[in-house]
């Protein structure tokens, strides 16, 4: 076998160990609530919510709840997802519309779909 091929297979083998180490995704760190932009697109109203995890706010007729906010770490590519709830205020008690997760770089993988409001995840609140 060449040296020059011993090389390549060292070289090789180190990669695959810097790779194999390195996590494939970094873990999302858990934080205290989330922003939510609200449009009603009836008066074509832009609104930004703060809502603290556990709060519940009033948009136009809707209930919104946010149970959880998580973003990646700084040296991640930045990803924010709330897992929100939100509920028709007409009624009492309110009707569920919708409940799971949203992603701030990708609202329309799990989107709200209401004929007055759009509600979609901005960020997540800071510390």
């Amino acid at each position: 076998m060449s040296a020059r091929a011993l090389v390549r297979i060292v070289q090789g083998a180190s990669i695959a160990a810097c790779l194999a180490a390195s996590p494939a995704s970094a873990e999302y760190v858990g934080m205290p609530g989330a922003v939510l932009q609200g449009l009603d697109k009836i008066t074509a109203r832009v609104s930004e919510l703060p809502i603290q995890n556990g709060q519940t706010v009033q948009f136009g007729s809707l209930v919104i709840r946010v149970s959880a906010c998580n973003r990646r770490p700084p040296e991640e590519p930045p990803e924010a997802t709330a897992f929100v709830e939100i509920g028709d205020g007409k009624q009492t008690p309110p009707t569920l519309l919708f409940r799971g997760w949203m992603f701030a770089s990708s609202p329309a993988v799990s989107a709200f779909e209401h004929p007055v409001y759009d509600v979609r995840v901005l960020r997540c609140l800071m510390r």
